[in-house]
């Protein structure tokens, strides 16, 4: 078990403050349990850049975690929830924190949440609550399969307040999760959430992100493979208004030989005139390193600018240490509407304004049909409809 209290051990020697230090592959980047291992950032760093950091609400220097998150999982067969102190031996076996708000979370949790799935039949749905409006909290929550076993989990976010936590994922050898995440916060709320996504030998995650709420909501997954086999696709949805801010920051870490990842996430903004822009940020590593041999791998990234008002910024990045590999690529497109498509839906007698909402629905769709299930995917339409008509789009 690497050290919680402190620097993990490969770290021991690491210079209190160099964590946001810029590095020149994703493949180096520093990674502690220490808050003090990371300097303060200031805005400038490569992995802040595009973060207004005014409105984290001093997540990244030294809040006062004064709130409490809470973490309700419903009793299901199959599904065994425990609360247990950061000494536990299973904390940490998801990933490190790679930057300061995750640092600092993991050192100012009191007790975290530990969900293990053994076979559960039925899908599982865990809602966080932020503390609530003015109030700061830090959380940790680990959902972990047993080897073999097929589960589906849901994490809704919800609530108010200024929340940093970790989310670790461990799936054991030969188990299939999948896993839907929703950021569904109030309009003041602020999320800086770490994913750390760790497959087994042989395991598959199919995780889907969906964000349609809150003020800042920036969401950093960091998926390792611990055996060959291990098969992961990650696949967002995003929705920013006027004034909203969601940055999604994901790195596919190919260690070992034999697996595979897809990435795909799409984002639609829409800005308002005298508010401050809609804005989504998607930064995307994937790195294969020297003994991932026969590895397979594509990430893409899709952006549709609705009005004016509106800013994307899409990042995706490759980075290849051997020439073993059965495919790689990256790709990623922001653009308003396509013309051609409006054209042909108007020339048919579809006034504009329905025709521009089936072109956004289409967009969308994509994602939302890998939602598998019924109810949860009927109530994304739905909150994706309701931004729609906000926007008059």
């Amino acid at each position: 078990m690497t050290e919680v209290a402190g620097l993990a051990p490969e770290l021991k020697g690491a210079k209190k403050g160099q964590g946001e230090t810029p590095i020149a592959s994703a493949s180096e980047r520093f990674t502690s349990y220490d808050v003090d291992a990371f300097e303060v950032p200031g805005g400038r760093e490569e992995n802040w850049r595009f973060t207004p950091m005014r409105r984290l609400r001093g997540l990244h220097d030294g809040a006062t975690f004064d709130g409490r998150a809470t973490v309700e999982v419903p009793a299901t067969d199959g599904v065994t929830v425990e609360t247990v102190g950061r000494d536990d031996a299973r904390i940490g076996e998801g990933g490190i924190p790679a930057d300061r708000v995750a640092a600092a979370a993991w050192s100012a949790f009191g007790e975290a949440t530990v969900v293990t799935l053994d076979g559960t039949p039925a899908p599982v749905t865990i809602t966080v609550t932020g503390p609530g409006q003015g109030a700061t909290a830090a959380g940790h929550l680990q959902v972990r399969t047993t080897p073999h076993t097929e589960a589906t989990v849901v994490v809704e976010h919800r609530g108010s307040g200024a929340l940093a936590d970790n989310l670790e994922v461990v799936l054991a050898d030969g188990s299939r999760l999948t896993l839907v995440v929703t950021e569904e916060w109030a309009d003041d709320a602020v999320y800086v959430g770490a994913q750390h996504l760790s497959v087994g030998r042989d395991a598959t995650l199919r995780a889907t992100s969906v964000a349609l709420g809150g003020d800042l909501v920036r969401v950093s997954p960091t998926v390792t493979y611990r055996g060959p086999g291990g098969d992961a696709e990650l696949l967002g949805l995003g929705f920013t208004d006027a004034g909203q801010h969601l940055e999604q920051r994901l790195l596919v870490d190919h260690a070992v030989p034999n697996c595979r990842s897809n990435v795909l996430y799409k984002n639609a903004l829409q800005g308002v005139k005298g508010t401050p822009d809609a804005r989504a940020v998607w930064v995307g590593d994937v790195v294969i390193r020297a003994a991932a041999e026969n590895t397979e791998t594509f990430e893409f990234n899709r952006n549709l600018v609705l009005t004016e008002h509106a800013r994307a910024d899409s990042v995706p990045n490759l980075e290849i240490e051997t020439g073993e590999i059965a495919g790689a690529g990256h790709a990623s497109a922001t653009g308003r509407f396509d013309d051609e498509q409006l054209f042909y839906l108007q020339s048919r007698g579809i006034p504009e304004d329905v025709a521009r909402r089936l072109v956004v629905r289409g967009f969308f769709g994509e994602i939302l049909t890998k939602i598998t299930l019924p109810e949860l995917r009927e109530r994304l339409e739905a909150a994706v409809e309701v931004e729609l008509a906000v926007t008059g789009v």
